[in-house]
């Protein structure tokens, strides 16, 4: 449960702003979302080490 403390007299606008943040960063959306299909470990796997060589040639580049 996301608790946000509000100050008397505090703009609503502010506190929603606040939820908002604290929201994203429970990443209860990704997880959804990342829940809605199936994907193959082997698949997932595969798409981690792509993305790691992807990365490693950017920095290599940089360099």
């Amino acid at each position: 449960m996301i608790i946000i403390p509000i100050k008397e007299g505090e703009n609503i606008e502010r506190c929603l702003k606040k939820f908002k943040r604290k929201f994203e960063k429970t990443g209860v959306v990704k997880e959804l979302r990342k829940r809605q299909a199936f994907h193959k470990p082997s698949v997932v796997n595969r798409e981690q080490r792509l993305k790691a060589i992807y990365i490693q040639k950017l920095h290599n580049i940089e360099e």
